[in-house]
């Protein structure tokens, strides 16, 4: 539904009240307030399920100058709770846009906010860290506002995968359009092909919040690749006979998240896995240790991570309000190999005995840089040697 009036509010849970121009949907809701300080990428962080449950207030000047096309969703829907920009652009322009980011709003029941101090909000979430906040483009007083935001529960030992986890398993089509890389006319040549392989091998990916970019990815690396929902049980698991173990992207707060904790905890002397973002907080748990909440998260595509272990430096795209537990990881076998350059959190890390290895951003970028793709590489030679290995096993005792 349209709003009848133009005006909108953002009321954090310390009594602060922004009023702006509102857009999208006529609606009012609660959640955390957090900043993303990408410069492009709009449509696939509306999309990526990690932010849901999270009202997420751009500090990119001007957002929605290009557009939205169905080809650049990173889900099926819209999963931020409000959206909070300085300026929405009147125009978009752009030979693939198919509508403008208002109309996706209000087409996915999102409210949004414009004309706000959004270098205020900002430089405010980072002193005083994410808060709970409330927005309504319904005309409800501050006072209100503010005694919603403050009511709100938090999400904080809360289950959100079970809110956007896969309903059943499914498997991601390499043939589909879907998977067909972008490419500008003429310039087919220098697109995202698919790796030749000898060889394809199969992935169970556990669905926590997943971006389509990370399927994409493994497809193109050299893996076909079945989704699982989140609380599929090891024996689901190997009843599908996988070759390797991909964990997801995903919402909220791990620790609650026991079913997968021990259903990882389970696989990982059995199969070479890989975690990514809420991934890697689920291997820190299966491996006894800890995670927790930092003040005001990562989120963008500017993420300086350093490996320990070789001395290169990646910019990286994050999307996280958790992190791993130094000392915890100390009693486990768990090696730190990446550390965020900004705040020296654990930023990576992989198994001391098996082939199981983390990274607390997102290397399928989307947006963001590609610097990080190179893991899903390291991926595919990890299951290719625990591939080969059993197959050398099967024939010795044959």
């Amino acid at each position: 539904m349209m709003c009848p009036s133009q005006s909108g509010i953002l009321a954090l849970e310390d009594g602060s009240v922004f009023r702006g121009i509102a857009f999208g949907a006529c609606k009012t809701v609660v959640g955390e307030a957090v900043f993303n300080t990408s410069m492009t990428g709009y449509q696939e962080i509306l999309t990526d399920p990690s932010y849901y449950g999270q009202i997420v207030t751009m500090t990119a000047s001007q957002i929605g100058n290009y557009g939205i096309n169905a080809q650049d969703l990173e889900s099926d829907k819209v999963q931020v709770t409000a959206f909070v920009v300085r300026e929405l652009s009147p125009v978009a322009s752009n030979w693939r846009s198919e509508k403008p980011l208002s109309q996706f709003l209000q087409e996915n029941d999102i409210p949004g906010l414009s004309g706000v101090d959004t270098r205020t909000i900002t430089k405010k979430l980072r002193l005083a860290g994410v808060m709970k906040a409330c927005v309504s483009t319904e005309g409800i007083s501050d006072e209100e506002a503010v005694e919603r935001a403050r009511n709100w529960t938090g999400l904080v030992g809360v289950d959100y995968v079970k809110e956007v986890t896969s309903a059943s398993p499914w498997k991601w089509s390499a043939e589909s359009d879907e998977n067909t890389p972008f490419s500008v006319p003429g310039m087919e040549r220098f697109c995202d092909r698919r790796i030749p392989r000898d060889r394809r091998y199969h992935v169970v990916a556990l669905d926590f919040g997943a971006k389509r970019s990370i399927f994409r990815n493994l497809s193109r690396h050299g893996f076909d690749v079945t989704v699982v929902p989140a609380d599929t049980s090891r024996e689901e698991i190997e009843a599908l006979q996988p070759d390797g173990i991909f964990l997801s992207n995903g919402p909220g707060d791990p620790e609650p998240i026991l079913y997968a904790q021990k259903t990882v905890a389970e696989l990982m002397p059995k199969y070479p896995v890989f975690g990514i973002c809420f991934g890697h907080q689920i291997i820190t748990h299966a491996l006894g240790a800890s995670t927790f909440k930092l003040k005001f998260g990562h989120r963008g595509g500017n993420q300086p991570v350093k490996n320990v272990e070789t001395g290169k430096v990646m910019i990286t795209a994050q999307n996280h309000g958790f992190a791993s537990d130094p000392d915890s990881l100390l009693k486990t076998d768990a090696v730190v190999t990446e550390v965020n350059m900004n705040d020296n959190t654990i930023a990576g890390l992989r198994h001391r005995h098996y082939p199981v290895f983390s990274v607390q951003y997102h290397p399928e970028a989307a947006p963001g840089p590609n610097d990080a793709v190179p893991h899903f590489e390291t991926f595919y030679q990890n299951v290719k040697a625990f591939v080969d290995a059993r197959e050398a096993g099967e024939s010795k005792s044959a």
